[in-house]
């Protein structure tokens, strides 16, 4: 009957989501004059509002129940509480004349009372607190056998939950009002009741800690504390717990608690190993983060001096425990890490304004500028501990605890933990200790583990860190393929997730402390050492010579240096994560006036990938990194220059370089690195100029600028965040130009050689317009503003260098520009002739050797060592003060000042005069010693880390300085005996001052802050060394050498020189030492006269004698013809085509009695018309053995 009935009569629910109301009677809105209907979404959002109210009804019962249950527990708690504490009180007779003051007599009824009074005390009364003394009193009055009757199980929990309300109430701010008596017995019932339950308080133990040094505010009582403190430092189960409390609230407090200012007494009471295994779990637990947010830097701080103090008590007492080396140095390697910036600026404040008195402006050693901090020191305690981790024990001390077995069984692939954190610790001492690098690195090397069978000896720290790291997967991986080297130091993956990079962090760390010590023991290892390394043990020898490694390693080593090296220029962007696009497009836009808007991110980029921390140690960036690497590859480089013992060619990278493109591609880059350049000064240079002269203004604080100066500062820090960016972006984009600037041996000589005269050429180009020099003088003298007087000048043959001097100084760079000369003798009488390059090329020929072959007076501004080589005389400026002294000159006063001015100037001024002799192209002979040299070529190749890149004094280069210094440095360091006893020698040097030919003058000086206090012994005699090598070439001729470079920087730029090594330098001043190829020289001979060639091309007769009797002459007489034509012995780099002006011949009449004649201004032979090949012999090396040229014409 009904088809459509289900079984329920009841109707279903209707949902109207319409917005239409279906009820007819029904008015909108709840006005019956409202006519039209609701919209749709104002019905979805009263039906969500129906929705909760309909939730919150639904849930408020269940609410009210809770609540009503809550209160009904709190009130029947309290009720129970009150009932327990009325029962307690009843029992000791409170608020009554019955009150109970004698000791408890029975065990039973001392721990009932005990039992009560823990479940009803609370720390917020004072009424339980009175009961709480009350209860104390008692129960230390108790003799032994109540207290500890009974089970010791019954008495702990009670303890327990006592000692937690005895917390609650010292931690709170009451207990400065609690009478002494109170307090102190309050302290003893908590020292006993701690000691019971320490299984159980051990988890509580911050809380526990936090509350005694709140009482410590209050009570002077040391005594009273003392127990408290000690109570939970037992040996139980959980005592790590405890000491981390203890070590986390405690130790970092400058005031121990019940041990103020007497930390060895309260060593006696520490076991050090469970302090140390709590603080190196407390730091490398998940929390680490959120314990180190907790506390303060100088509350880390204490902590640190603290754990270095209980670690060398703990040595004194008990030696070396297993397993405490390693603890010890990752809880130092974080703590330092995390303190680096603090310590290094507090520590030895008051010793930085000394160390400015006694070194450079720049210590090159370290590349740090030694700046006076204006934080407040270090506490003496704090600095005392600090300062000693720099010592045998702390640095060689665990490395001689580690077995070369944890090397050797590390397989493919595998890290050591001792060699990570032992790296990691050293690595971070060296970050932060850059003014003691030395002492930290030369502690490092005199380390050493004990090789894995005991009839060995001892494994040198050097083999046993490159065992360490040669078996990393970093180092094989990047061995074996440079390309690896992005997936090894990009910290993120391709999908930007980050890497699990922890194992290899700890390859880094090692690889990297690794080169920190090759560094050191390069420094003070001579060639004949470094030759004789091998892998057996040595018995008998010196610890540098047991140090080298052998020729084999040294070869792999360099294998993968040089692929790290080129990989982190090379890939520079890939590295960086800077999209290769930004690379082709035009540069210069980046940095142009609208450009150099819209590229910040971009440099941000460069700079944040920079800033990587590479083996997640602090402050070691990617730019530190790759200078580090960068330093150690040159100065194997460097030894490989000196004495070959690598493979031919093994240098050389050319593969990985497209090479027939090779010299257009830098070229390239070089023209895009100078519009960049441009493009950037033209925006910021007039912005930089108003800040840097408003800043002068603001050296001077002046009251109510504080937020002037702020803001002046903040904006002067991003001025160098700029220009440190933009050098990085620059490093991304021109991976050729520095790779040539720092690692050039990766490309052949003769293609840097050309490079270089490319670069030469480009720069003529971009300042003249052309490089043709009569284009530029014409356009010049047709100029408005042209002012060709000023590269014109009248020389005195007597009197070159200070005429020259006069005339050209002011030039600056300038002196690019093609120079016009005219010579007068000592009669005034002006030398005819043209100066088309010829005369100029006298001129720059007869300058050098008036400057460098003899002295200016009594200073002369360079001197020879035994093998004439030149160098920087190292006490010129020394000299010049001393004499201006003697003629009563005022120190600072503008005449002295003028006076040392002058004498700088001239350094600078013969520096441009040789930049002008490479610019040129023009050959002169001058030999320069090598460390002078080395100089120039690390002016250039320090864009990465200036202090890991540039020049390194060490003990060969002395050999070139003073070959007796060098001779009596190695006896010193390989001397058997007593040092200190037999040499008596101390950390001061003494320099002997030239005042007049027969009057010298002897200053001393420190070699460190009162160094004449400090004996050279066996420990510290490589420090010594390295400070006298450091003192005698680098620091003592600092300001000579500055000047010299700035001058020659002023016309090469030190990126140009960067390209090539010293000897290298040495062949571009003074030409090849190579055999002179007299096919080449004829190929590019012209010739004049009756000699020119005719139509037919022969040659005449005399000019086949000519060629004839050269190819028969010896090569010593074949370089003095040589110098006597052209004045210098050597052939051009690239050949005489390229030899300006080119070699010429032409006749100087019949008489067979003639003697051959030159100028040399122009390469010019005046060869008579000899007829035999005897007499033209025997007249050419008259000529030439007789140093004669234009006179005998």
């Amino acid at each position: 009957m009904f088809p459509n009935f289900t079984g329920s009569a009841r109707s279903k629910r209707q949902v109207n989501l319409s917005g239409r109301n279906n009820n007819p009677f029904a008015v909108y809105g709840g006005s019956k004059s409202s006519p039209s209907p609701q919209p749709s979404q104002n019905a979805v959002a009263h039906a969500q509002q129906e929705r909760i109210l309909r939730e919150h009804e639904r849930r408020r019962p269940p609410a009210a129940t809770r609540i009503q249950r809550t209160w009904r527990g709190h009130q029947d708690r309290r009720n129970i509480r009150n009932k327990w504490r009325q029962e307690w009180d009843d029992r000791e007779g409170w608020n009554t004349s019955h009150l109970q003051k004698s000791p408890y007599t029975t065990a039973e009824d001392c721990l009932m009372q005990l039992r009560l009074l823990a479940q009803f005390s609370s720390a917020s009364s004072e009424n339980d607190i009175r009961r709480l003394h009350h209860f104390a009193t008692r129960y230390l009055l108790s003799p032994e056998d109540v207290t500890s009757g009974l089970s010791k199980d019954a008495w702990i929990y009670p303890m327990f939950r006592l000692v937690k309300v005895l917390i609650a109430i010292l931690g709170h701010g009451i207990v400065s009002s609690l009478p002494g008596p109170m307090l102190l017995d309050i302290l003893s019932l908590l020292a006993t009741f701690a000691k019971g339950s320490d299984h159980f308080l051990a988890p509580y133990s911050q809380e526990y800690y936090q509350s005694i040094n709140n009482v410590a505010r209050y009570c002077s009582n040391e005594e009273a504390l003392r127990p408290v403190v000690l109570a939970l430092l037992g040996q139980y189960d959980c005592s790590i717990l405890a000491y981390a409390g203890f070590a986390g609230e405690t130790l970092t407090q400058a005031d121990l608690p019940g041990f103020r200012g007497e930390p060895q007494a309260l060593s006696r009471h520490l076991d050090y190993s469970l302090l140390a295994s709590a603080v190196d779990t407390s730091l490398s637990h998940s929390s680490m983060q959120t314990f180190l947010v907790s506390k303060s830097h100088e509350e880390l701080l204490w902590l640190l001096s603290y754990f270095i103090f209980f670690r060398n008590e703990s040595r004194k007492t008990n030696g070396a425990t297993p397993g405490s080396d390693a603890q010890y140095v990752r809880v130092l390697s974080k703590l330092i890490s995390i303190l680096g910036n603090d310590i290094l600026n507090r520590i030895d404040i008051s010793q930085a304004s000394s160390i400015l008195n006694h070194t450079a402006p720049q210590d090159t050693s370290t590349g740090d500028s030694v700046a006076v901090s204006h934080d407040k020191p270090l506490p003496d305690f704090v600095r005392l501990q600090v300062s000693s981790l720099i010592s045998q024990d702390n640095l060689s001390g665990p490395l001689s605890r580690i077995e070369a077995s944890t090397s050797s069984s590390l397989g493919s692939g595998n890290t050591s933990n001792e060699a990570a954190a032992l790296a990691s610790y050293a690595l971070i001492l060296l970050r932060v200790f850059p003014r003691r690098r030395d002492e930290i690195q030369m502690w490092l090397y005199r380390g050493s583990t004990s090789r894995q069978t005991g009839n060995q000896g001892s494994l040198p720290a050097t083999k046993y860190f490159y065992e360490a790291a040669s078996s990393t997967t970093v180092f094989q991986k990047i061995t074996k393929d440079p390309r690896e080297t992005v997936a090894m130091l990009r910290p993120r993956l391709a999908n930007g997730e980050v890497s699990n990079s922890g194992d290899r962090d700890q390859q880094w760390r090692i690889i990297l402390i690794f080169l920190e010590l090759y560094t050191f023991i390069m420094k003070v290892m001579d060639d004949e050492e470094f030759l004789s390394g091998t892998s057996q043990p040595m018995a008998g020898v010196s610890w540098t010579k047991q140090s080298a490694l052998p020729l084999e390693k040294i070869e792999t080593l360099t294998v993968f240096l040089k692929n790290l090296a080129f990989s982190m220029y090379w890939n520079a962007s890939e590295i960086a994560g800077i999209e290769t696009q930004e690379a082709t497009t035009s540069l210069a836009t980046y940095f142009g006036k609208e450009g150099a808007r819209h590229n910040d991110a971009d440099m941000d980029d460069a700079m944040r990938a920079e800033e990587i921390e590479i083996g997640g140690v602090n402050s070691m960036t990617l730019t530190s990194t790759k200078g580090l690497v960068t330093g150690v590859l040159r100065m194997l480089y460097e030894r490989d220059s000196r004495r070959k013992f690598l493979p031919k060619d093994h240098w050389l990278m050319t593969k990985f370089f497209e090479m027939d493109r090779f010299i257009g591609l830098v070229v390239e880059e070089e023209t895009h690195k100078h519009e960049i350049e441009d493009s950037y000064e033209d925006v910021t240079e007039t912005h930089t100029h108003d800040i840097e002269d408003e800043d002068a203004d603001m050296d001077i604080p002046l009251v109510g600028t504080q937020r002037v100066q702020q803001i002046r500062n903040i904006e002067r820090l991003r001025r160098q965040q700029r220009r440190t960016a933009r050098r990085k972006y620059l490093e991304s984009v021109t991976p050729r130009l520095k790779i040539l600037e720092n690692m050039p041996f990766f490309i052949p000589f003769h293609t840097r050689v050309q490079i270089f005269r490319q670069f030469v050429t480009l720069d003529q180009i971009r300042r003249r317009g052309t490089s043709n020099p009569d284009e530029w003088r014409f356009t010049l003298m047709n100029s408005p503003t042209g002012n060709i007087s000023k590269y014109r000048a009248t020389v005195r043959r007597e009197h070159i260098f200070d005429d020259a001097f006069k005339a050209f100084y002011d030039l600056g760079e300038g002196l690019k520009e093609p120079i016009q000369i005219r010579f007068v003798d000592k009669f005034d009488t002006v030398e005819e002739g043209i100066d088309g390059g010829g005369v100029t090329k006298e001129f720059l020929t007869s300058i050098t050797n008036e400057a460098f072959g003899a002295s200016n007076g009594l200073e002369s501004l360079f001197v020879e060592n035994d093998q004439h080589l030149l160098f920087p005389n190292p006490s010129a400026v020394e000299e010049r003060k001393e004499t201006l002294r003697q003629v009563l000159y005022k120190e600072d006063s503008p005449e002295w000042n003028e006076n040392i001015r002058d004498l700088l100037r001239r350094y600078e001024f013969l520096g441009r005069i040789i930049g002008k002799c490479l610019y040129e192209g023009i050959l002169v002979d001058i030999q320069f010693a090598p460390f002078f040299l080395l100089k120039w070529a690390l002016t250039g190749g320090t864009s990465s880390a200036s202090k890991e890149t540039s020049y390194r004094a060490n003990l060969n280069d002395l050999r070139d300085l003073d070959e007796g210094l060098y001779q009596g440095l190695l006896q010193l360091k390989n001397y058997p005996g007593n040092v200190e006893k037999d040499f008596s020698l101390n950390f001061a040097v003494t320099d002997t001052l030239r005042l007049t030919p027969t009057q010298n003058k002897t200053v001393t000086r420190e070699l460190r802050p009162n160094g004449e206090a400090i004996p050279v012994t066996n420990e510290n005699r490589l420090v010594y060394i390295a400070a006298i090598a450091r003192y005698r070439l680098q620091t003592q001729p600092y300001v000579q050498t500055s000047a010299f470079l700035r001058g020659l920087g002023t016309i090469i730029s030190p990126s140009w020189l960067s390209m090539f090594n010293q000897s290298e330098l040495q062949t571009l001043i003074a030409g090849s030492g190579a055999s002179i190829s007299i096919s080449d020289l004829r190929a590019h001979t012209q010739y004049g006269g009756i000699y020119a060639l005719g139509d037919d091309g022969l040659e005449h007769p005399s000019i086949q004698l000519f060629w004839k009797v050269l190819e028969k002459l010896e090569a010593e007489d074949l370089a003095k013809v040589l110098k006597f034509v052209t004045s210098t012995p050597r052939a051009p780099l690239l050949g005489f085509g390229y030899l300006e002006p080119r070699f010429s011949i032409r006749d100087s009449g019949a008489d067979q009695t003639r003697l051959p004649s030159t100028s040399t201004c122009v390469n010019l032979l005046k060869l008579p018309v000899y007829t035999t090949e005897d007499v033209l012999r025997e007249r050419l090396l008259y000529s030439v053995n007789s140093g004669a040229g234009f006179n005998l014409s």
